[in-house]
């Protein structure tokens, strides 16, 4: 199953800890994940379900979309970026 983690700036409305769910893309990963924590999807997508223009997916350490595969033993990073002046 595909481990998914969270940035400390999303712990907040995330799991404590990794979170491993049954699923065959980032964004069935996804919404696994905010079936349990629904306040952290308006984090991480936008009112059309994309990606937040400060949010970056990671998998196994490659950048990914939302649409991407992941594999069984894959590690899936949600970072949200900080910005400002």
């Amino acid at each position: 199953m595909p481990r998914v983690l969270f940035t400390a700036h999303l712990k907040r409305l995330a799991p404590a800890g990794p979170v491993w769910v049954e699923a065959g893309t980032v964004r069935a990963a996804l919404d696994r994940v905010f079936a349990e924590h629904p306040l952290l999807r308006s984090y991480v997508l936008d009112e059309q379900a994309r990606l937040r223009k400060h949010v970056v997916l990671f998998v196994d350490g490659n950048r990914a979309a939302l649409d991407d595969p992941v594999a069984p033993a894959a590690e899936l990073c949600v970072l949200q970026a900080l910005s400002g002046g």
